[in-house]
């Protein structure tokens, strides 16, 4: 395989322009100066560009005190306040659109054009926010079902639950809290933003638009906070009772140690998976490849819904193969800051050398390498790869790869390829092609998955839909409206007009 490098004309970034006051977050009501700092890497050269503010478990405990502070006055805004809240931090990101795609290309990594695809669908899901705002609403029971309810009137109403403790990801930072920090205030929770480590920068940006209008709506900036830290700053959020929902995007095995210590309280699980997709022996062939083209290898591979397990039915699994692969010359592999970059390094070296070693793993167990190429030894790069023939026990084809690795394996029918892509312990999304509806609605009704894609992508995400795993992948959904569900509780009133004598 052949890859062309889009260094020479990429545009020299610099240092980015921040907005948050240096060396300080916005914990409690205003902004605390911390003295603790770690360096903020950019993945392609793996030069230090920025450094971001580290808090202390000490400063998790308190912005939890803030945040239960706030909570009676957060509850209490209006349905207009909430909706002017965040129309005017989707304004400030809208004409801002640039610079945080800036600093996501810098403390990503990803390719711009992902980066610009997130600010996009950014301020999609502000928007889709505030057209929720208005729809929080409960409904009547007929609680005279039971002779016990004769004459009662009965409702319920949907109340903020309490202060939203928000983890996100590193692959997508500014969406992902977005759709935690957006949602919170559109129900009227005080929020506390907990972003990964080594990508806080467009999330502490997005907190300091936020605090800027939360301030011209007399609303205290306790409503909406940041922490940034290892384990401990995360740990103590987790486990104090005052946080009422945890909502955490990341992998399953931080994820299963999050609802355990959460417990019993809601834990809202957005975790990995190792994404199937069946392409049947009556499909679009050259649709297919390029769905693969497309949804195997952005974000770098590091998107939980990016194509992993590509399964073939045997009668078209050669020519599949063979144009796939004839595609892969088209792949830019090169500096994330130039527009025409498809693949870039991987967000860090302990990344790459996880990736490469579960490739070696596969080749080692009888897989096949179908893109030769000079594979580093070290570092965050790893070139866009294509396994086939991959033993179904390897790590490469049972867990999640988290890079731009596609595995490829064949089948003798769509029922055993649906089996096979159930065979995981993940259920995130899962996609089929097919031009037969009896094979669509099959792969509806039989994969277990969160989200099943037909002739498209599997890691198609409209903003506005319930978007979430089972097994695995985890509990509860994401999208405005069922994020707002997730973050309120119903309050039921039932009502005896008259009083019996």
């Amino acid at each position: 395989m052949t890859a062309t490098s889009a260094a020479s004309t990429a545009p020299e970034l610099g240092t980015p322009e921040l907005r948050a006051p240096a060396g300080a977050l916005p914990i409690g009501t205003g902004w605390r100066d911390l003295a603790a700092t770690s360096d903020i890497v950019f993945p392609f050269d793996g030069s230090v560009f920025a450094h971001a503010p580290v808090s202390s478990a000490a400063d998790s405990r308190d912005a939890l005190d803030a945040a239960e502070a706030a909570r009676p006055e957060v509850a209490a805004l209006t349905t207009a306040e909430r909706k002017a809240i965040l129309q005017g931090i989707h304004d400030r990101l809208r004409a801002d659109a640039e610079r945080f795609e800036n600093l996501l290309v810098l403390e990503t990594g990803k390719p711009r054009a992902d980066c610009r695809v997130e600010v996009n669908r950014t301020i999609v899901t502000l928007q889709a926010t505030i057209e929720e705002v208005s729809r929080v609403t409960g409904e009547t029971v007929p609680l005279d079902v039971q002779e016990l309810g004769r004459g009662m009137i009965g409702y319920y109403t949907r109340k903020p639950a309490g202060v939203i403790v928000a983890i996100a990801g590193f692959n997508y930072p500014l969406l992902l809290a977005t759709h935690k920090l957006a949602p919170a205030v559109a129900a009227g929770c005080p929020v506390i933003v907990k972003p990964a480590p080594n990508t806080p920068l467009a999330t502490l940006e997005l907190l300091a638009i936020t605090r800027d209008v939360l301030a011209e709506h007399g609303v205290t900036g306790a409503a909406v906070q940041l922490v940034n830290g290892g384990p401990e700053v995360g740990e103590t959020l987790v486990q104090d009772p005052r946080a009422a929902v945890v909502s955490f995007t990341g992998s399953a095995k931080i994820g299963h140690l999050i609802a355990k210590q959460a417990a019993p309280r809601k834990a809202l699980l957005e975790l990995g998976s190792n994404t199937g997709f069946i392409v049947a022996a009556d499909a679009d062939i050259e649709a297919a490849v390029d769905a693969v083209f497309r949804g195997g290898f952005y974000a770098n591979g590091q998107a939980c819904i990016s194509v992993q397990r590509v399964v073939l039915e045997r009668p078209i699994a050669e020519r599949f193969t063979a144009r796939l692969i004839e595609r892969m010359d088209e792949i830019v592999v090169g500096d994330p800051r130039d527009i025409a970059t498809n693949v870039a390094p991987v967000i860090n070296e302990a990344s790459g050398e996880r990736i490469r070693a579960m490739v070696e793993r596969a080749l080692a167990a009888g897989a096949t390498l179908l893109t030769p190429s000079s594979v580093p030894e070290t570092g965050a790069s790893v070139p866009p790869t294509v396994l086939g023939d991959v033993p179904r026990e390897v790590d490469a084809w049972c867990e999640e790869i988290f890079g731009p690795v596609v595995c490829l394996t064949t089948v003798d029918s769509v029922d055993e390829a649906i089996d096979l892509v159930n065979d995981s312990r993940y259920g995130l999304q899962a996609a089929v092609y097919t031009a037969s509806l009896e094979s669509a609605f099959a792969a509806i009704e039989r994969l277990e998955v969160g989200g099943v894609v037909v002739n498209e992508i599997p890691g198609f995400r409209s903003d506005i839909m319930p978007y979430g795993g089972v097994k695995d992948s985890g509990i509860g959904r994401e999208g405005p409206r069922y994020a707002i569900e997730e973050y309120t509780v119903t309050r039921m009133a039932m009502i005896r007009p008259r009083a019996r004598s």
